[in-house]
């Protein structure tokens, strides 16, 4: 697999050891496996873990927002997973930036590999229950304006640009405007006939002018998951931060003594030759506030705090948290700890850049919290369409010849891209060239036994000139047909958009349309707690 960073492969490999690898130990709580979802829940169970109050008040909140999201009424999954929340059950949390459309085809894979875990858990008598968070907190507007939409006519950037100044704010708050129109318009003139009517329906009902990127984010994921249990959750509530100001409050108070378990962490992980997600310095703190409308960074001055124009003593920071907790929000570190004081989260479903942010918080859950949830790596997929697998079959490819790179696959495609007659042939004289060099080998071995490496030699030299010949062949037929630049641009764009895997480029939805919402139940059957892999799903 392309771009896997060295923690994430260590990570995946633990799921087939017993123990550990010794570099990972100290960075995560429990296995990410089913014994380490049970080792979680355990600690949830723990008398005062997680106060009945916390729950209640939570559960309340959620039926709320969830009923908001759907059109004013819960679906009937969704109302029986808060009633089990309400009880006894865990959770099972995954989450994902607001971004337009949904954003990349991954959003869609946590929501399914939740859904999918919660109910693995569920037949293994473990009550559990799949919850969406979802990140409009988050400030960089950069990050999820924008989306990559595949249609039969290549890939298309669809990127909103607003009426209004909005750098800087909490993205989920941000107004989409009339422009929005525009883009829900374009992208349904993208989607064709088969199959787009519904997918067309959802989006423009989710994405008005008078909708928010959360609130929008929200009905779309309503539609697509509710009938199938999905509890989604808006940090941006009120409610929520109020819930959890005494916690930030914590955070300042300890922040001396949280820091430096952060340097420490950082230190640790670099000398296992890991990367800190996160930046980390004697001046950083684990909290944003607000500031005109803008989200800023609350930062260490001498023996108080900063953040933006305001200066605070750590006494006023507290004061300040506790009357306007909404004021607030924690950061990347602080972020999953807030989530787990909030929720009974048994399990995070993650991808690789969060399973290094969980290496860094795991010493804030040690001390904030005294409990951590299990870390599973979240489902991976590539879908490949029929014309595309066409096209893979007619040149010999596989998905990991893609995964080499664009000069790799040009190659192979060149090499591919001949006459039939003409391919045939350089393969039999390839073969007979290998089969005569062979002939000479005994007789040099015989008469003296270091010409045999002389012979390994030339015979790589020739095979690789004949192969050169071959591409080059290929190439001028590519030329001749005007077909070989359009093959490999097709396969690129469906199967590495922007040098990297489809799921982090292009969104599902023009996948859906065209293959119909029952590609959510296959991928949702590929998504469980084994789901470490990543899987082609060939349509």
């Amino acid at each position: 697999m392309p771009h896997l960073t060295r923690l994430y492969s260590d990570f995946l490999s633990w799921r087939t050891k017993k123990t550990p690898p010794a570099k990972l130990d100290g960075l995560y709580a429990h296995r990410p496996d089913l014994a380490g979802i049970k080792e979680a829940v355990r600690e949830i169970t723990r008398a005062g873990a997680y106060p009945k109050e916390m729950r209640a008040a939570v559960v309340e909140i959620l039926r709320s927002q969830n009923a908001q999201f759907s059109g004013g009424s819960l679906s009937t999954k969704v109302a029986r997973n808060l009633d089990r929340l309400s009880g006894k059950a865990v959770a099972i949390v995954t989450g994902q930036q607001v971004g337009l459309f949904g954003g990349p085809a991954y959003t869609f894979y946590k929501a399914l590999s939740a859904l999918r875990i919660a109910e693995q858990l569920r037949n293994s008598r473990i009550e559990a229950v799949p919850i969406f968070w979802m990140a409009g907190e988050d400030h960089d507007l950069a990050e999820i304006n924008h989306v990559y939409w595949a249609s039969e006519h290549g890939v298309e950037r669809l990127e909103w640009a607003g009426d209004n100044p909005s750098e800087g704010r909490s993205v989920g708050n941000i107004s989409l405007g009339e422009t929005i129109s525009s883009l829900v318009k374009r992208a349904a003139e993208t989607l064709g006939d088969s199959g787009a009517r519904e997918i067309e329906r959802i989006v423009s009902g989710a994405y008005q002018p008078g909708a928010t990127f959360g609130s929008a984010f929200a009905r779309l994921l309503s539609a697509l998951f509710a009938n199938r249990g999905l509890i989604l959750l808006d940090p941006l509530d009120a409610r929520l931060h109020k819930l959890y100001a005494p916690l930030m409050c914590r955070a300042v108070a300890e922040q001396s003594e949280l820091d430096a378990a952060l340097l420490e962490q950082n230190k640790h992980l670099e000398k296992a030759g890991y990367h800190a997600q996160v930046k980390v310095t004697e001046r950083s703190t684990l909290l944003f506030a607000s500031e005109d409308g803008k989200r800023v960074a609350v930062a260490r001055r001498n023996s108080g705090f900063v953040a933006g124009k305001q200066e605070f003593t750590a006494s006023q920071l507290s004061s300040a948290i506790a009357a306007h907790p909404e004021s607030f929000s924690p950061n990347a570190l602080l972020r999953p700890v807030i989530q787990d004081t909030l929720l009974p989260t048994a399990a995070y479903i993650a991808g690789p850049a969060e399973i290094a942010y969980f290496a860094q918080s795991h010493v804030l859950y040690n001390r904030l919290l005294g409990r951590m949830p299990a870390i599973l790596p979240r489902a991976s997929f590539t879908v490949i369409e029929a014309p595309v697998q066409r096209l893979l079959k007619r040149y010999s490819l596989s998905i990991e010849d893609i995964f080499h790179g664009r000069q790799f696959l040009r190659a192979k495609m060149e090499r591919q891209n001949l006459p039939r007659g003409l391919a045939v042939r350089f393969s039999a004289e390839e073969k007979k060239l290998t089969r005569v060099l062979e002939t000479f080998r005994k007789p040099l071995e015989k008469l003296d036994p270091t010409l045999v490496g002389a012979l390994d030699t030339a015979q790589r030299k020739m095979i690789y000139q004949f192969g050169k010949l071959r591409a080059k062949a290929g190439r001028a037929e590519g030329f001749r047909a005007g077909a070989l630049n359009r093959h490999e641009q097709s396969i690129r764009d469906a199967l590495y958009p922007q040098n990297g895997l489809q799921e982090r480029s292009l969104s599902l939805l023009p996948f859906l349309a065209r293959n119909g919402l029952d590609l959510l139940d296959a991928i949702e059957k590929k998504s469980g707690m084994d789901s470490g892999a990543h899987c082609i799903i060939r349509l």
